[in-house]
């Protein structure tokens, strides 16, 4: 399930058009950091990072070490799976909790712990170096000010599989979109204007019985 999330979070975003060629949004990706000479690998189910440096054409960018290759990630999802991952770990040593590496050594700003088999979503912001955990608006969705959207989280179906999804919100509460939502969308506007189309015919021939039921030619008018 994980992935599938990952994926409807950036499809909407992309499609959408706010996805820049100098940012970096990835799913189980490592995220690197060098602390008392050891390397700290943390794979975060979701990260989305602002701008990055560019890498060599034909290149693959396997890792991301902040600062060293860009910037800190804006924004840090963790999915709980079956399994416990430490999605809470306040570990200080080596190789050190989720939580405490996203909070005290990346300092990422924003960090989201989501329970997809109960649709529960947690947001924690960084205030003076440590996370705490935010409150929703009226429509259960928080506001990520460095993205301009709100996230939440949604109940349906999508590729076949009805769930809790993750999903974006624009400051007006309008939803983005997914590519099937958007064909789906175009459907129905074609289908309505082809009803209208049909109704504008059927008035026409309406008018022009009527007119003929009063000795009028339609053609002379």
């Amino acid at each position: 399930m994980q992935p599938l999330l990952a994926a409807a979070l950036r499809e909407s975003l992309e499609l959408a058009g706010l996805i820049l060629e100098s940012m970096l949004i990835a799913s189980n990706f490592g995220l690197c950091a060098t602390v008392k000479t050891q390397t700290v690998v943390k794979a975060p189910d979701w990260v989305y990072i602002p701008s990055v440096k560019p890498i060599a054409s034909g290149e693959i960018r396997r890792s991301y070490t902040p600062h060293l290759q860009g910037e800190i990630p804006t924004i840090v999802l963790e999915f709980i799976s079956e399994t416990e991952g430490g999605e809470y770990s306040i570990n200080p040593h080596y190789p050190y909790g989720k939580w405490y590496f996203y909070e005290q050594i990346l300092q990422v700003p924003v960090y989201g712990i989501f329970q997809p088999k109960t649709g529960e979503l947690e947001i924690y912001r960084l205030n003076q170096g440590r996370y705490e955990q935010q409150k929703t608006n009226e429509n259960n969705r928080y506001w990520i000010a460095e993205i301009n959207l709100f996230l939440g989280v949604w109940q349906g179906k999508k590729a076949e599989v009805t769930a809790y999804w993750l999903r974006w919100w624009d400051k007006s509460g309008n939803l983005l979109l997914w590519g099937s939502e958007l064909v789906e969308q175009e459907r129905q506007r074609a289908e309505q204007a082809e009803l209208e189309l049909e109704q504008e015919r059927i008035s026409r021939q309406r008018l022009v019985q009527k007119l003929k039921e009063l000795g009028v030619n339609p053609e002379n008018l």
